[in-house]
């Protein structure tokens, strides 16, 4: 497994990637040295499919299941682990080649905020206590931007550049860099962070990073998830969610407001979107359009022609994609909370 993580780390995995990967790779050997396997040549697809089934009927704490996405998550390692065992002769075969893996389902997110909601959130942050006033900083950047949580914990100040309402996100999910703007409030609250606060958290040599904790170190992915969480639940909205929550709730409610789908893309940082079989989370305003131009009650009123119906279809398919890729993300970060 060492020597997997070595290769996959000269190939350019990120440090969270190999995290998970051996996390995974470590529940599997845990499981096989329970059973008296030991070594990756006693291995076979039965045992793997096994190991499929169990991860099937597992039951967390709370007594719930795994969700597909969980159990794909944890079999999509191994494939890559056997198949680099079998490309360099330490098995004959590779037993994972034709495992199956579970069908990825896109649920209908929880909870997206309404513009009401999002105020009553950041209402929760007592801007008056210097540790309050970072947290406000911290959600209206990740509202205003939509970013990642890896992304706002690594930023540093000199990505943001105020005159321009700029930020640069270096190195965000898959190692890419991109320039994205950030509204004028968002800059207000940051910029009262950095004139009141941050210069009192900087502790030793100061690297630059925006937001501090305390000690004056980078945040840690699961404390910026605790910390968003409970402002949320603070606010009694009757909703749940953490940093992306608001990643979600930007996304809907520019595409409500009539933003281009592409802008979104590229606000949100996803090269590209594939086709998904189903709507996770239409912005209104769209599912509405779909409807009219669709629905068979509507015919007698209904005059358009097969062109813009054909681009309406399009725009909706488009917003679909884009937020089942929403959806996905938020369910990889659930698991990371779970681990952390």
């Amino acid at each position: 497994m060492k020597r997997y993580l070595e290769y996959r780390a000269v190939r350019g995995s990120t440090p969270q990637g190999l995290w998970n990967v051996e996390r995974y790779l470590r529940d599997f050997i845990a499981w096989c040295d329970a059973r008296g396997i030991e070594r990756p040549h006693e291995v076979t697809r039965p045992i793997i499919e096994t190991y499929q089934r169990y991860l099937y009927h597992y039951r967390k704490k709370d007594g719930q299941p795994l969700s597909f996405t969980s159990q794909r998550g944890k079999i999509v390692p191994l494939k890559g682990y056997f198949k680099w065992l079998a490309r360099n002769n330490h098995i004959l075969h590779n037993p994972a080649s034709e495992i199956e893996l579970p069908k990825m389902t896109r649920r209908l997110p929880k909870h997206v905020l309404s513009v009401e909601d999002v105020e009553a959130v950041m209402r929760q942050a007592d801007a008056g206590d210097p540790l309050g006033l970072r947290d406000r900083a911290v959600m209206e950047v990740l509202y205003s931007t939509g970013m990642r949580r890896m992304e706002i914990a690594q930023l540093k100040v000199s990505d943001i550049d105020a005159p321009r309402g700029t930020v640069l996100i270096r190195q965000g999910k898959g190692r890419k860099d991109r320039l994205i703007p950030i509204g004028q409030r968002a800059l207000y609250w940051v910029d009262r962070y950095l004139a009141q606060v941050r210069l009192h958290l900087v502790a030793g040599q100061d690297d630059g990073t925006l937001f501090l904790t305390q000690l004056g170190e980078p945040f840690n992915h699961g404390w910026l998830s605790r910390m968003v969480s409970r402002y949320v639940a603070a606010a009694a909205i009757g909703k749940t969610g953490a940093c992306h929550l608001f990643r979600h709730t930007m996304a809907t409610q520019m595409l409500e407001n009539g933003c281009d789908i592409r802008f979104i893309q590229a606000m949100l940082g996803h090269s590209e979107l594939s086709t998904t079989e189903i709507y996770t989370q239409v912005a209104i305003r769209m599912l509405k359009q779909v409807h009219a131009a669709t629905h068979p009650a509507d015919a007698a009123l209904r005059e358009r022609d097969a062109q813009a119906r054909q681009v309406v279809s399009d725009e909706a398919q488009q917003i679909a994609a884009l937020l089942a890729v929403l959806d996905a993300e938020a369910e990889e970060e659930r698991r990371e909370a779970t681990l952390q």
